[in-house]
């Protein structure tokens, strides 16, 4: 992560990108474009279909020449680069990782992945090598000698990672990678990349239009109509023991702290474990969100039994089981009104997350906002419900930070807040949380 005293590794002045221009079709993609990439930091591009974010993307790569501008990539303007220039800064210098795959079908993986080593002349051997290091690093060393059809969409998604890692890059560019695949093939592949910038220092640069991928980064782009129209950076303290040195880096917040802790947590596991790595997360959250006082040991048995829960492994009812059954017969023997009010909640809570569509945000925000006035017992008149459930909507497609919502709440009704109390505020903020975090990666 950068600190004051580093330098952009990318920065872009002035960028405009405009197609028949002086034509009576002129059309303008990008406008005055200005942004400041730093080593290490995940950078998210974000907004809706047709607004810039990809051809951005490619200027930056410099696949596309802008119209005016400069590109600047570790102090050189990559749009001044000669043919034989510009074949080695995409050789050395980034890895592309898109949509599509663009694996080469008649090619085995290994000689797919192998081919960036081949362009820079590199021997056989060598090429293996590397190809069996990045193969057995993203679990896909078994599908070596098999063709890329014979895979699934998130194993050809990480072959094209493994790839774009074949030189070791500084910076992996990715253009909606995980937009032909299901839920849990993109959760690992966004992972992967999360992975590379925290433990392999890479620069990640990502395009997306779901803001359910926006808790990935630690700098947000959001850009409309060939515009950045805001940049937000994540409050995010980080830890590398390096030589027994501690290194640290505050940004600005974005994101709530239960996500932050998420996101930072990442960092020590490895790519197999990555399909289940929100399990854990998800219990001790739900756990320390409905617990009160409670030996640390028996959370620790409590909130391994309860990531089976949530990854489907066993079920709510054997859970429950496990909290009220006698310790002699391997229970905890916890006091009847504790089991049943954590019982109660996350039935609650995972009824809730089950309903919520992200293709339907406005039904959703209503659900939540209704269940959450349900459980906190509060007295709203219609106003208030259509507010709260306006706020909820906001909150759920990553347009107000937590540090907003609560503003919101408990700003003066003269102000047009809600006018609640700080409590109120703040339970309310907690259970929206709490209620993105059950359907993250569900």
């Amino acid at each position: 992560m950068p600190t004051e005293s580093t330098s952009p590794s990318i920065e872009v002045r002035g960028l405009n990108m405009v197609y028949n221009q002086g034509k009576s079709n002129e059309s303008k993609s990008l406008t005055d474009i200005n942004l400041k990439i730093y080593p290490r930091e995940y950078v998210i591009i974000f907004g809706p279909s047709g607004c810039g974010k990809s051809t951005l993307l490619y200027a930056l790569a410099g696949f596309q020449k802008p119209t005016s501008g400069e590109v600047i990539v570790d102090g050189q303007d990559i749009n001044q680069f000669d043919k034989k220039e510009k074949v080695e800064f995409h050789r050395r210098k980034i890895g592309m990782v898109f949509q599509s795959f663009f694996l080469i079908p008649t090619l085995k993986i290994m000689d797919n992945i192998c081919l960036p080593k081949l362009f820079v002349g590199e021997g056989a051997s060598e090429r293996e090598k590397r190809g069996k290091e990045v193969l057995q690093r993203f679990g896909i060393i078994e599908h070596a000698e098999k063709f890329p059809a014979e895979l699934s969409g998130g194993q050809k998604q990480r072959v094209a990672i493994a790839r774009a890692l074949m030189n070791n890059p500084d910076i992996i560019i990715a253009d909606e990678p995980v937009g032909n695949l299901d839920s849990k093939a993109s959760f690992n592949v966004m992972s992967i990349l999360r992975e590379l910038n925290e433990m392999d220092k890479k620069t990640i640069i990502l395009v997306t239009h779901d803001p359910a991928h926006l808790s990935f980064g630690n700098k947000i782009v959001y850009m409309s109509d060939g515009k950045i129209v805001k940049t937000e950076e994540v409050i995010e303290r980080k830890k590398a023991v390096l030589e027994g040195e501690e290194e640290t880096t505050i940004k600005k917040e974005m994101l709530s702290p239960e996500i932050q802790m998420l996101m930072r947590s990442f960092q020590n596991f490895s790519p197999s474990q990555l399909g289940m790595l929100l399990f854990p997360f998800k219990a001790q959250e739900f756990l320390s969100h409905i617990l009160f006082s409670v030996p640390e040991e028996q959370i620790d048995v409590a909130r391994n039994k309860l990531q089976e829960v949530l990854s489907g492994r066993v079920t709510v009812d054997q859970f429950e089981k496990l909290l009220d059954q006698e310790e002699k017969k391997g229970g905890l023997n916890w006091d009847r009104r504790i089991v049943n009010k954590i019982i109660k909640r996350l039935k609650d809570i995972l009824e809730i997350s089950k309903k919520m569509d992200n293709t339907k945000p406005e039904d959703t925000a209503l659900i939540i906002a209704k269940y959450i006035i349900n459980i906190l017992k509060l007295q709203f008149t219609e106003d208030q419900i259509v507010h709260l459930s306006q706020l909820a909507r906001l909150r759920i497609e990553n347009k107000l930070s937590i540090i907003d919502l609560k503003k919101n709440l408990d700003r003066p009704l003269s102000e047009r807040g809600m006018g609640l109390d700080k409590r109120t505020a703040n339970k309310i903020a907690r259970e929206i949380e709490i209620l993105m975090l059950a359907k993250f990666a569900m």
